[in-house]
């Protein structure tokens, strides 16, 4: 007995390759995506050319059950749509069974974070590191003041490379950023955050009133860059080769994953997803609910 399912198949991807220039990939993939539904509607009986839109659904949902990814789903649903759209267009159906199928919903990948543990040993390592008074001491109080206002506010790597200096003139435990569209946000600051602020302000004033002609600079972090602040690129490379001192995998430490570790560690620990939305400077709290 002859298969029309299969028949009408052959008939779409011979269509597929003469009249739309398919590859040959693209065509084996419709065969073998196309093969499988077919074989699931004739273990119900259902011819695969007389497939209701329901009995699709059950094909698509069957996927879901075994595990195959939104976009292995979505990639059937594509290949189902074109046959059928096929079927109508030589008028081997009266309809489009899979019109009022929509796409399975991707999910958002989920951040990289940082546990609290792993954050306490990077900072701990950097604190290390800033006590040692030999040459070289303002760039690890630099890193150590970096990691802290990264970690107690959150902010953007660029919001916080382009800090002003007058950040060391104010008084107080809470901090302004100009972030995205200039919008202005306060975000409070820890102990430790102003510890290491001051730490670092206090010995890059004394290493400047000692240059023979001493440079003001309206960074925070000023650097020979040609922004006149320290490059995010120069901070992400000094951070990870700080997580391989600190034990840590190098690969999973970025200024943007510590960023993760403020949220998560805030949500975490009972805060609300309003206040850290509005401290991460998040438009759509939507952005904010992944953390959750």
């Amino acid at each position: 007995m002859v298969d029309l399912g299969r028949v009408h198949v052959e008939s779409f991807l011979e269509m597929m390759s003469a009249e739309r220039g398919a590859a040959a990939n693209t065509l084996q993939s419709y065969e073998r995506d196309l093969d499988d539904v077919r074989t699931f509607l004739k273990e119900r009986s259902i011819r695969l050319t007389e497939a209701a839109s329901a009995d699709l659904a059950a094909y698509l949902s069957s996927l879901a059950r075994k595990g195959f990814k939104p976009s292995s789903q979505a990639r059937r649903l594509a290949a189902m749509r074109q046959f059928y759209k096929f079927l109508y267009a030589e008028g081997l159906r009266t309809d489009d069974p899979t019109g009022i199928l929509d796409a399975p919903k991707k999910g958002r990948p989920l951040p990289k974070t940082m546990g609290v543990e792993e954050v306490g040993r990077l900072l701990s390592q950097a604190e290390a590191e800033a006590e040692d008074a030999s040459p070289g001491q303002l760039q690890r109080l630099r890193m150590l003041a970096l990691l802290e206002l990264l970690y107690a506010t959150g902010m953007r790597v660029s919001e916080l490379v382009s800090l002003p200096a007058r950040v060391l003139d104010q008084e107080g435990r809470f901090l302004m950023i100009r972030g995205k569209g200039n919008k202005e946000r306060l975000v409070p600051l820890s102990q430790s955050a102003i510890s290491a602020l001051k730490s670092y302000g206090r010995l890059l004033a004394a290493e400047n009133a000692a240059m023979k002609e001493p440079q003001e600079s309206p960074w925070l972090f000023p650097s020979v860059s040609k922004e006149g602040y320290l490059p995010r690129q120069v901070f992400a490379r000094d951070l990870k080769n700080l997580a391989i001192r600190a034990g840590l995998t190098p690969s999973l430490i970025s200024p943007h994953v510590m960023r993760h570790a403020f949220a998560s560690h805030l949500l975490a620990n009972g805060a609300d997803l309003r206040v850290v939305q509005e401290l991460l400077s998040h438009s759509d709290i939507s952005t904010t609910q992944i953390y959750t």
